[in-house]
């Protein structure tokens, strides 16, 4: 089940990093995952968690 970002303080959000490459992450336009724009990897948020796993992550074709 996906959750909504917006649930997690923004300063928390700006803390993170994406696990494979260590440049920043942002919330995708759904609100319910997290993008790295240098490597596109797309990491779920799951009971408002995010899951920064490269194993979980997906690769975003945008």
């Amino acid at each position: 089940m996906q959750y909504n970002l917006r649930m997690i303080p923004q300063d928390l959000l700006d803390m993170l990093v994406c696990p494979a490459c260590k440049k920043p992450l942002t919330v995708k336009e759904n609100g319910e995952s997290l993008k790295c724009g240098e490597c596109r990897r797309v990491y779920p948020v799951r009971d408002d968690i995010p899951i920064l796993l490269i194993d979980e992550a997906t690769i975003d074709a945008d």
